[in-house]
């Protein structure tokens, strides 16, 4: 029961800042990725996602989900054909950045996910969002002044040190972002 018991404990403690590391609580920071994700499906815009070995499983999920469930257009940018091309091309450092140069539009909103915060493909990959004026939604752990965690528009950070847990509470945090979404949209509709 401990390790559950750790998890309900850490989703007590899941902190949240806007880009100016102001502190928001979660609603408030869950309601600024909401009003950020809802239009993308009038605007025919797009969700990009990115992440490094278990969050990059954590990107197919929610690109799936984002698709299935509310009919918005998402993208993962973990194709092993486009990976290996980018890193051999470019570093391993710039496959994210490269394509969301391309790829990224304004208005179009990234969901970084990095357990740690300080992978250098995200933070590019975020800083390259930025640059074409799309929404940055972060999602971090590890220690708390991680990079990753002052880089998005809304940035949740989750302060734990353990890798299982802090994707856990991450996935949770996607979920909870859908299920918010998919809620709306049977209400309008």
């Amino acid at each position: 029961m401990k390790p559950f018991q750790n998890l309900t404990e850490l989703y007590e403690q899941i902190t949240a800042s806007d880009q100016r590391s102001g502190a928001l609580d979660f609603e408030e920071a869950a309601g600024r990725a909401l009003l950020m994700l809802k239009p993308l499906k009038d605007r025919r815009g797009q969700v990009i996602l990115i992440g490094n070995g278990g969050s990059a499983a954590i990107t197919s999920h929610v690109m799936t989900d984002f698709i299935r469930s509310l009919g918005i257009a998402a993208v993962t940018l973990t194709d092993e054909s486009l990976l290996t091309c980018m890193s051999n091309d470019y570093g391993y450092g710039a496959v994210y950045e490269k394509s969301i140069e391309v790829s990224g539009r304004p208005g179009d909103v990234l969901i970084a996910i990095s357990s740690s915060g300080k992978s250098e493909n995200i933070l590019r990959g975020a800083a390259a969002a930025r640059k074409n004026r799309m929404g940055v939604i972060t999602l971090s752990g590890f220690a708390a002044d991680n990079p990753l965690r002052a880089m998005g528009d809304v940035n949740f950070y989750v302060p734990s040190f353990r890798y299982g847990h802090v994707e856990i509470v991450h996935l949770s945090i996607c979920h909870h972002l859908v299920d918010c979404l998919m809620q709306e949209q049977k209400s309008n509709g």
